[in-house]
């Protein structure tokens, strides 16, 4: 049984998604925590109402990244966690916090890395005039965005796509695409192999979908 803690700053719709597949398909792992630098997350709201324990580490109340970063890897730390999943957490982390959890967490961005690292991404593909975007989740490196891919999920840009619609289609995608991710790590089936994953059969008794 995995032990995953979960962070977000806002609404937290991916983590919903995460919770409520590993609910309905029965994956070997709980959620330990869901924990916020924000205590208005709307997110905490619905982790409560599931029985998932919260937490909030407030990001303004730090002088430095380092010392929100060094309270918040205290607090991860106290749910013993085999995973650590971002779900619309928007801060970048420090290399010490990374390091500390490196091959064991996970973020999902709205862009088809390498491309579009950082904000803005559906603005950013409308103006070089892609023809698809997408979102990929990816292990946590100390680059920003750069970690090995997991799984992408593609739509197409269509005529009169604005940030707004772009957007909004994608997170329909992104909703299906994090929650098969969080799965494979659950079930053992990622590895890294000189900079890439890969992602192996399931074994015998590995849970059927």
């Amino acid at each position: 049984m995995k032990n995953i803690v979960i962070l977000i700053s806002g609404r937290g719709s991916n983590m919903e998604a995460v919770v409520r597949a590993l609910d309905a398909e029965g994956w070997p792992a709980r959620i330990a925590a869901v924990i916020s630098n924000k205590p208005d997350a709307g997110g905490l709201a619905f982790a409560q109402s599931r029985g998932i324990p919260t937490a909030v580490v407030p990001s303004k109340t730090f002088a430095t990244r380092a010392e929100f970063d060094a309270k918040l890897q205290e607090t991860i730390d106290v749910f013993e966690p085999d995973l650590v999943v971002l779900a619309g957490f928007m801060r970048i982390l420090t290399a010490p916090f990374v390091e500390h959890y490196a091959g064991r967490m996970l973020n999902i961005h709205p862009s088809l890395l390498p491309l579009f690292p950082g904000l803005h991404t559906h603005q950013q593909a409308l103006d070089a005039g892609c023809v698809e975007h997408g979102a990929t989740v990816h292990f946590v490196t100390a680059e920003l965005d750069h970690g090995p891919a997991v799984l992408q999920a593609r739509i197409p840009v269509l005529p009169g796509d604005t940030e707004a619609t772009l957007a909004t289609r994608l997170l329909v995608e992104e909703h299906k695409l994090y929650p098969r991710a969080v799965r494979l790590f659950v079930e053992d089936r990622l590895v890294v192999e000189n900079g890439a994953v890969r992602i192996v059969e399931p074994s015998f008794d590995a849970i059927s979908i």
